[in-house]
């Protein structure tokens, strides 16, 4: 398209992980079987979960919620990047790319909140044990996972109505593999006042209430641990932790390096960083949870018995 004054231009060119030609039967043959993975894995998670009666608990429904949250969230990627790879153009529509930006930026979102519920979950299982029935209700578990969907489709919508007032004259080139509101922003020729301004209050609010949620949550539970006496109690508790903060940990750690810099500085290492949280987090999850987990490993086995006896 090159580079004409345009107010919104008909389609954009996704430069991908490569622009080099050899590379995108290797890239396809690389990223297929981790999607297939992705979503085998996850549907298992949700299947095993819906099929014991001893996952049956807050923190396994909204584990299963996760794992389909995590479907969502590579489906919006994964597949246009694929095709992609295999195609000469390359080019994703104007209202496809802000589609597929809404869903990126909403399905982030609700996997953080979600990753708060769980902590908080964790929170009142070790801290208050003897309440714990009681304060994780059915009603406050439906409540929590209301808001972690509703919040993050609002940020989100917020967020495309502002990207579709901006004003595009230079190349439309993204020098990324999806439709990220960085690397788009960095194409626009008019003020990003408002939007940044937008970001630094309501974006900043909606993306720290639950990473706070989940630092106060950890902070309140070592404190709770070191106090009980023996080690073997000790071990308990942070065993069920355990693959929560490796997750949370991947997440967080992957998105601050991308986020939390200027947008002049956007490189091909945000690029590979952003791999990490929105394609080998949502694949790694489902075997951090198990291969870490004693009763998930059990709900699995149990499904693979019930699937092999029938």
């Amino acid at each position: 398209m090159g580079r004409n004054n345009l107010t919104r231009p008909s389609e954009f060119i996704l430069l991908g992980l490569s622009s080099r030609p050899e590379d995108q039967k290797t890239l396809f043959a690389v990223f297929l079987p981790i999607y297939l993975i992705t979503v085998i894995g996850n549907l298992l998670i949700i299947l095993a979960i819906r099929s014991d009666t001893r996952l049956q608990t807050p923190m396994y429904f909204f584990l299963s919620i996760l794992s389909f949250v995590d479907i969502c969230y590579v489906t919006v990627i994964i597949p246009k990047m694929l095709v992609n790879f295999l195609s000469e153009t390359k080019a994703i529509s104007y209202s496809e790319c802000l589609t597929q930006m809404y869903f990126f930026i909403a399905f982030g979102n609700t996997d953080s909140y979600l990753l708060a519920a769980m902590a908080i979950d964790r929170y009142v299982a070790i801290c208050n044990p003897f309440h714990y029935i009681t304060i994780m209700n059915h009603r406050r578990c439906v409540l929590l996972l209301v808001l972690s969907f509703c919040i993050p489709h609002l940020h989100s919508l917020l967020h495309i109505l502002l990207t579709n007032q901006l004003i595009f004259c230079a190349s439309n080139v993204i020098h990324h593999f999806f439709c990220d509101d960085q690397p788009v922003l960095k194409l626009s020729c008019s003020s990003h006042f408002v939007k940044e301004i937008t970001v630094m209050t309501e974006g900043l609010a909606v993306i720290m209430t639950p990473f706070s949620c989940i630092i106060i949550s950890y902070l309140r539970i070592l404190i709770t641990v070191l106090k009980i006496p023996s080690a073997a109690g000790k071990r308990k508790a942070f065993s069920t932790c355990g693959s929560h903060l490796t997750v949370v940990t991947l997440f967080y750690g992957s998105i601050s390096y991308v986020y939390f810099q200027p947008l002049s500085n956007y490189t091909v290492k945000d690029r590979i960083a952003t791999i990490i949280y929105t394609i080998l987090t949502p694949m790694l999850n489902p075997f951090i949870y198990s291969l870490r987990n004693k009763d998930m490993k059990q709900g699995l086995t149990k499904l693979m018995h019930q699937v092999k006896c029938q």
